[in-house]
């Protein structure tokens, strides 16, 4: 089939490489809150400068000038912070610049598609591999004008990148802009400004390993006590030794306590961030560490026992398992989840739907096949035109969120997952499998059966049912030819099993043992002329 792009081979997914848990700090004074905003707002003053220089550095940065920017930092607050404000600072700059280049392969893609579809005329329908051209002379001329627009931006972010130049807004661009649209969000200029300084301080520090606790900047004890080191303009607030400062609030995590337990007993490395929420009023820890490498389950060890192809849909996950041959069994699942609401419904609703199908397939043992989506350059308004209600939809689609879930919380629960190559599982699925497997009991939706196609393709098998030959080929012309039985697999040329009673209508009980033996059967091209071959003697009446 031309014109159809490669199809990557499954792989399984490695497991996450790190752990985050977060809990509340419960009854902090007055004076504890005084002292951390203090701390978060001298560091976070220090943090955007920083930024500053590193930005103004682009890609001219050297060791050098991180030392030097290391040392004018220690002696405003302290080794430790300024070593935790440089490396935050180096993340938040590659961060920048992953962003600037994906935003350029953005402009590019545009750009590629509206020049295609400014050299269609006007009104040609396109296809499934290429838009056709625009509607109408006015939408013609409104996409030649925005096709300046973009190589025009196309320019100067390249020009950008090429000079090492990134923009960074400590606190949110979101949250900058919103400043200008106070009454739209429902905010008063206090409000936005108590939100503005939580989201500039600065409260992190990354663990180090044979330090008391893992963590000297931010330390907190196996019994909860949490304290932290004061930079030195603020050492006057300590009121522990070694100009430190200890909350009276004691801390506890619910989630994987026995494993950050274990880790601060050996003094194991911990990171620690605090952070407020000034909606709700509370203040939160949150420790952070890195896992050893987890050995990966051979993929034909994932595959022995069959798998559960899934796959994911707007409103809900469609799932089906498979048996090691590919064929599907049981009945389509379906997990529900409702991605309206706030952030914090939207992801409940993705873990309640990931565990509930997580559970199911730890009871069976079986391995979850999911397609490796990336919608970056699907979702542009310059691919699909004025189908809005199209890109909202595969916008909506919580792809990112809900593979790093799916990871996460399959790796606690010991189950495998293995990746495929999403390319026509869907146009497949529905083809070749959605009718076959409607009955009068069970409508078969094409999100089950592109759940089907994702199973196949993660067992190997090909997502056709069967590769039936030409109709000219169906008889002994060339042999029957399927992909049923592929060359090798042992029996493949021997009889069949003999079944007692009649098969077929013309064949009687007891008369079939040869039917699928050619080379027992006279016909042309077969046993006969394959035999030595003797002329019988001649009649003597002749």
């Amino acid at each position: 089939m031309g014109g159809l792009r490669e199809v990557a081979a499954p792989f399984v997914v490695p497991g996450p490489s790190g752990v985050a848990v977060r809990t509340r700090f419960k009854h902090l004074s007055a004076e504890d809150e005084k002292v951390l905003r203090l701390v978060g707002d001298l560091l976070g003053t220090l943090a955007s400068r920083d930024l500053k220089a590193r930005c103004a550095a682009g890609t001219d940065h050297d060791a050098e000038r991180w030392a030097e920017r290391k040392r004018t930092l220690t002696k405003q607050s302290s080794s430790r912070w300024a070593g935790a404000i440089t490396k935050a600072t180096h993340d938040q700059w590659a961060l920048a610049r992953r962003g600037q280049l994906a935003h350029i392969h953005s402009l590019q893609a545009g750009i590629e598609t509206i020049t295609h579809r400014l050299s269609r005329p006007i009104g040609e329908k396109g296809s499934k591999r290429a838009p056709g051209g625009y509607r109408s002379r006015q939408e013609w001329f409104a996409k030649s004008r925005r096709l300046h627009v973009l190589e025009d931006r196309l320019d100067a972010a390249r020009a950008d990148r090429e000079a090492g130049i990134v923009r960074v807004v400590r606190g949110g661009k979101r949250l900058l802009n919103t400043r200008h649209h106070l009454q739209e969000a429902q905010l008063t200029e206090a409000g936005w400004r108590a939100r503005w300084e939580a989201g500039r301080r600065f409260l992190q520090a990354d663990g180090e390993s044979g330090k008391r606790y893992g963590n000297e900047t931010i330390r907190v004890t196996p019994d909860g006590e949490v304290s932290l080191k004061l930079p030195a303009p603020l050492a006057h607030l300590a009121n522990a030794p070694h100009g430190r400062y200890a909350l009276t609030a004691r801390v506890s995590f619910a989630h994987r306590g026995e494993q950050w337990a274990d880790r601060v007993a050996a003094n194991r490395a911990v990171a620690y961030r605090i952070h407020e929420d000034t909606v709700r009023g509370r203040w939160y820890l949150t420790a952070s560490w890195t896992n050893r490498p987890v050995a990966l389950v051979p993929l034909e060890a994932a595959r022995a026992h069959g798998l559960v192809g899934v796959d994911t849909n707007a409103d809900h996950l469609a799932a089906w398992r498979l048996d090691h041959h590919g064929n599907p069994t049981g009945e389509p699942l379906r997990f529900g989840y409702d991605l309206s609401g706030t952030a914090g419904h939207r992801d409940a609703q993705v873990r309640h739907a990931l565990i509930r199908l997580l559970h199911w397939a730890k009871r069976r043992g079986l391995s979850i096949a999911v397609e490796d989506l990336d919608f970056t350059a699907e979702k542009t308004r310059e691919k699909h035109g004025g189908r809005k209600r199209f890109r909202k939809l595969i916008s909506g689609m919580p792809v990112s969120r809900l593979r790093a879930r799916l990871v996460s919380m399959a790796a606690e629960l010991g189950v495998t997952i293995v990746a495929v190559d999403p390319a026509y599982t869907s146009r497949w699925g529905a083809q070749h499998w959605q009718k076959p497997l409607t009955s009068k009991t069970r409508k078969t939706t094409r999100h089950g059966a592109a759940a089907v196609a994702i199973g196949r393709r993660a067992l190997g098998h090909p997502i056709r049912r069967r590769t039936a030959p030409p109709p000219a080929h169906r008889s002994d012309e060339q042999g029957h030819r399927t992909v049923q039985a592929r060359p090798g697999t042992p029996g493949r040329e021997g009889n069949r099993p003999r079944i007692p009673g009649p098969r077929t209508r013309s064949v009687r009980a007891g008369r079939g043992a040869n039917a699928v033996d050619q080379n027992a059967q006279h016909r042309t091209g077969r046993s006969a002329e394959h035999e030595s071959w003797q002329q019988d003697s001649l009649p003597l009446s002749l």
